[in-house]
């Protein structure tokens, strides 16, 4: 069972520790840039001095402590409170405004936070025994997530390819008598459009449904922002028949992750997100989240990065990236061959190909070439491929040099051509089905592009995202767990 292997993580000898961390350094080099203004995914980059020792020391402070008993450790249980009562102000409710009995929990992510909230109005009706809940299509994939791990039907409600938003029309048509949820996005990922979160909610109350706001996105950007002028419309608990919300803090409040906010409106709608049991000889567990046992390291680093950065920070920090928006959205306006998927109206910039535009997954390669990171989406229903960019603060002093790459990334890509998959490739991508797609045949597949355990992923994914573009969701969803689990090989 040991090993003298010098890459194994328990080898026999311990290492000292100074060389352990050399180690994860050099492993961290090969990563995407987490601070800088040029990765435009998965990571959120204020650009604030100091602020990454503050949050690194804050979360040593708490690192072991546990969050399952809050009364042996009282510091979590004052930051969770003080972290929800932050979120529930910013987002129209607390003392003095339409919704002043809002309650929350602090969990590890948006995904979480989402599957809690289907959770909690799914237990809400046990005497349904099929339930369902109604989201756009633009809903994030937690919210599928939540369905499959709840054994809860979702109903999607299809977008418009011009406002990339649902019809309230259609969501009060979908709402049956085993809805349990309807959803709105505010904004949806992938797109950066604020959902008609009012009518929504209007319909979803007439029928006597819960309305929950995926905010996770946007929450912390869009009251800012509507501080600044901008038209932001109403999505928050000001709305009547807003039931629950969700915010991330590791996004625009720029927390370390993982750390977000579940809202409810009133206890009683919280109460059935709750899991307890005493029916053992241990101890009586009562969880609010899915974890019973949590560091509280992130949420001591959120409580530290709120107090330190205050309302005037998160003013500025929203300014910033404001005006870095709309810089990218005047490059992209500016190059012939792209277009915006939609006007920018939160802290994203969506791009697409126009009909003699380049082949925009090559683009996505060109732009990684020149340092520049970011997401290809692809193509669903009618609507086309694009290239999503969440754009943070630290993005701002760098608009000028990302216009002069996208030019210069578009004549690439235009040189370069449209990535062409051979004949047999692209009609076994379209026609088979995920059944047929064994593991065996995934792996030849993902050996002939390049997706193995032993090289790694490849610098440029055109290939890949060509060929995952050209199958249906169904075939990608499995095409793409079997490359995900080749690469996931242990070290041994």
């Amino acid at each position: 069972m040991t090993t003298d292997d010098e890459t194994s993580a328990l080898p026999v000898h311990g290492v000292p520790a100074d060389d352990v961390l050399a180690e994860v350094r050099a492993l961290r080099e090969r990563d995407r840039p987490t601070h800088g203004g040029r990765l435009f995914a998965y990571v959120y980059d204020p650009a604030v001095p100091g602020l990454d020792d503050l949050t690194a020391a804050a979360h040593a402070e708490s690192a072991h402590v546990n969050g399952l008993d809050p009364t042996a450790f009282p510091s979590l249980l004052a930051m969770e409170n003080a972290l929800v009562g932050a979120a529930a102000r910013l987002l129209g409710g607390g003392p003095g405004t339409v919704a002043p009995d809002v309650v929350g929990s602090v969990t590890s992510g948006g995904t979480e936070s989402l599957i809690l909230a289907v959770k909690a109005a799914r237990d809400a009706h046990p005497e349904v025994t099929a339930p369902r809940i109604v989201v756009p299509a633009s809903a994030h994939a937690a919210f599928a997530k939540a369905g499959h791990y709840l054994r809860v039907a979702v109903d999607t409600v299809p977008v418009s390819a011009d406002t990339l938003r649902p019809d309230p029309a259609d969501v009060a048509a979908a709402i049956g008598p085993d809805t349990v949820l309807v959803a709105a996005s505010a904004p949806s990922y992938a797109h950066g459009v604020v959902d008609p979160v009012a009518p929504i909610a209007e319909v979803a109350a007439a029928a006597g449904v819960r309305c929950h706001v995926d905010a996770c996105f946007g929450g912390w950007a869009l009251p800012w922002l509507r501080r600044l002028g901008e038209p932001v419309p109403p999505f928050d608990f000001s709305v009547p028949g807003v039931t629950s919300m969700s915010v991330d803090l590791h996004k625009y409040a720029y927390a370390p992750k993982g750390v977000s906010v579940l809202l409810h409106r009133d206890p009683a709608l919280r109460a059935p997100q709750y899991f307890a049991y005493a029916d053992w000889p241990g101890y009586t567990m009562v969880n609010p989240v899915i974890a019973s046992t949590r560091s509280g390291g992130p949420i001591a680093a959120a409580y530290a990065t709120l107090r330190h950065l205050g309302e005037d920070g998160y003013l500025r920090l929203a300014a910033a990236t404001r005006d870095a928006v709309a810089g990218l959205a005047d490059a992209v306006r500016a190059t012939a061959g792209l277009r915006l998927m939609a006007e920018p109206e939160s802290t994203v910039v969506c791009l697409t190909a126009t009909g003699d535009g380049p082949d925009l997954f090559v683009l996505v390669d060109e732009l990684a070439a020149r340092g520049w990171h970011t997401q290809p989406q692809l193509r669903y229903a009618d609507l086309p491929p694009s290239v999503h960019l969440t754009v943070t603060a630290s993005v701002a002093p760098r608009v000028a040099e990302f216009a002069g790459d996208l030019a210069a990334a578009v004549a690439a890509a235009r040189s370069a051509g449209p990535v062409r998959l051979p004949g047999d490739l692209l009609a076994l991508a379209t026609a088979l089905t995920p059944e047929a797609l064994t593991p065996e045949l995934v792996a030849g597949l993902a050996a002939g592009l390049g997706l193995t355990g032993g090289s790694g992923v490849p610098e440029r994914m055109a290939t890949v995202n060509t060929l995952l573009d050209a199958a249906p969701p169904a075939v990608r969803e499995r095409m793409l767990v079997e490359f995900v689990g080749l690469l996931q090989r242990p070290a041994w």
